[in-house]
Formats: structure tokens, sequence, C-alpha cells
């Protein structure tokens, strides 16, 4: 017997990285499945192994109120619902990934949440983000959390869908491309900074205090600053204008999964507002500064690889001279996986072809792991 067909969103660079594997482990299964690629972000499918499957491509860019925008994206997919796909999975937090779940549940089509339970508990931090993964994750049927502490979040909600921890795919794709061990700067020689910033809430006056902490630390101390530049010219253009041609401050054009991973692990230092690279970062062993003041990943706090400092000048100094020191540096360098061992995708795609299995949809409708 065939099994109903998957439909996977797929809007975003992060969608695609994580949920890669997810369609991989799919393929393995012998499970249909569809990606619905919404055009919110170019994407390079052949980059991260997406273009060996059936899709669908939407012209849905992304820019401007991203609650239009996932309501322009819920329009254009919901014609394609009209089969009933088994499941339709969306991946975060993205307007690609409300829109999905919104045309979904209007046409009774079961969603699976990859990443679901993420919390910062301030709808402003990240905006819109936590509303758009809370509002989806209180109507998905299959919720699938990186961590205990999401599972725990998604208990106390008391949401209806059934709850597994399945670690997070970013690591599964991390593990594919990252090299043995990473290189660390010799002693007395200068120190690599890289750095990434592109939240919503820190454009205009965060990112001139990111920029001016970064001159203070280059005026200061003998550092090299990588800093990559973002696509969206609201963020890019802006960084450019305040950095380029300052010395020991280098602009790197946007990086794809692979040669990120590969910065990453060649920085002895890391500055970023990135959830990826919040779950990366702890994996690879290289200490990061986190510029937001409130996060949705605690455990990589927890773990002693990461520390928040927002986007104020003063605490971004202090923090990467807090750095400066090898003992410290040393102690937030010990590789650890609080957001999992590699293996996700696998658990996910079982759980989902155990769904979609013979007699198996009116079972998993209200039974909880």
């Amino acid at each position: 017997m065939t099994s109903p067909r998957i439909d996977l969103v797929v809007g975003t660079r992060p969608e695609a990285i994580k949920l890669a594997p997810v369609a991989a482990a799919l393929a393995r299964l012998g499970l249909a499945l569809r990606l619905v690629l919404t055009g919110q972000h170019p994407l390079d499918l052949a980059a991260h192994g997406l273009d060996c499957f059936d899709r669908v491509r939407l012209d849905c860019p992304g820019g401007g109120d991203p609650h239009s925008h996932a309501e322009a994206i819920a329009r254009a997919i919901a014609p394609l619902l009209a089969d009933r796909p088994g499941l339709l999975v969306v991946q975060g937090d993205t307007a690609s990934a409300m829109g999905g779940a919104l045309a979904a549940f209007a046409a009774d089509v079961p969603v699976a949440h990859v990443e679901a339970g993420l919390r910062s508990f301030d709808p402003a931090m990240p905006w819109p983000e936590e509303e758009f993964r809370t509002a989806i994750d209180s109507r998905a049927a299959l919720l699938f959390a990186p961590t205990k502490l999401n599972a725990a979040n998604l208990e106390a909600e008391d949401v209806p869908g059934r709850i597994f921890v399945s670690g997070n795919t970013g690591i599964d794709a991390l593990m594919a491309h990252a090299r043995p061990a990473r290189r660390l700067s010799e002693a007395g020689s200068r120190l690599q900074l890289l750095v990434t910033c592109h939240r919503r809430e820190s454009w205009g006056e965060g990112l001139r205090s990111v920029a001016e902490a970064l001159l203070d630390l280059v005026r200061i101390h003998p550092l090299a600053v990588d800093f990559v530049l973002h696509p969206n010219p609201a963020v890019g253009g802006g960084m450019r204008d305040r950095l380029a041609g300052k010395a020991a401050i280098r602009l790197l054009e946007p990086l794809g999964h692979a040669e990120m991973i590969g910065a990453m692990q060649n920085c002895d230092i890391l500055l970023s507002d990135s959830g990826g690279m919040q779950e990366e970062a702890p994996a690879l062993g290289v200490p990061l500064l986190v510029l937001r003041e409130k996060t949705e990943r605690p455990e990589g706090v927890a773990s002693g690889n990461m520390l928040l400092v927002g986007t104020d000048r003063r605490r971004i100094v202090e923090g990467v001279e807090r750095l400066l020191d090898p003992a410290v540096r040393a102690a937030m360098s010990r590789p650890a996986f609080p957001f999992g061992d590699g293996r996700s995708a696998g658990r996910i795609a079982a759980h989902l072809a155990d769904f979609l299995a013979p007699h198996g949809f009116a079972a998993h409708r209200t039974r909880r792991a």
C-alpha cells in the first residue's frame, strides 16, 4: 500500500538546511514526499541536497510585513492541498512555516512541526518568530521538540498534538560538513573574530552599536574581524557603510552553509544573533557571544558555550575582552551537544512514517508520547 504524500514547506536557507536531513531520511524509508518552495529566500537546492526531490515552486519572496507575507504564502499553498497530502511538515518559525501551517489548518491536513517548543517568553524577542512558533505549536498534530526543555514548554502549554524529543536536525546537517577538529590560533597571534548580525529587532540602533563595538575592539586589541554580510540590504548595506575599509575588519559576502561552518571552525570567538549558530557553536566548541538580550536556546548558556551580551556596545566589548583570557576561552571551547546527537532526522522520519501507517491516523490524533 502506497503511503500518503508528505509535503515539506521550505522557504528560507535555515529551513533548507534543517529539512534536508528529514527529506533524505524519508526517502530512505521509501515515503513519497514533495517540496513546497515558497520563494521566501533564493535557494540553491543542489547545495542542500534537495535537487533530487519532487517540488513545486511558489513566488512569495520575503520583504515587508511578515504577517501579510505569511498570509500570502498560505493563499499560495492552499490549492496545492486539494488532494490532501497525508502530512504537511513545517520547520521553525518563519513566514513560510506560518503560512504553510495556516493553509494546512484550513484544509484539515495534519501539520508536523520540526523544532517545536522553543520559547523566549517575550513576543518581541524575536519578533514575529515567537508568535509564529507558538501559533503553529498550538494546532500541530506532531511536535518535534529538539530538547527536553522544549518539550516541557509544550507540556506546560497543554498543546493537543503528540510531543517527541527528537534533537535538532541542524546538528545532523552540521555533522555532514564539519571537519574533525577546528583550528585554534597559536599563542601570541592575533585572535580571529567571526561576526554575523541580522535580527529584525536589532535593525537601526542595535546594528550601529555592534559596529561601534567592533571598531572599539580592533582599536584597543590586536584582533582580526571577519564580518559576514547579510543578503538583506537593510542589514548588509548599513554594516558595509559603517565597516568598509576599516583596519583589521574584513567584510565577507554571504556564505553558504558549508563555508560558514568552515569559517566558524577557523575562528577563536564567534559573535552572532543567529539561532542556528547558537545550536552549532557548542557542538563545534566555538565560544559564542549572543548578540541578543534573550534566547529561546538557553541550553547553550547552561552548557557553558555561550553568553548573552545583546547589542550594547559596552557589553560586547567587555564580553570579548573576557574571552581574551586563554583560560576563559578554553572553558567555553569544550564541545557540547545540548541540541542533538546528529541522528534527529531518522527519529523524525520514523515517527512520520508511523503516523501515516495504515489505521494509524486516528490513533495518533489523540495519543500523547
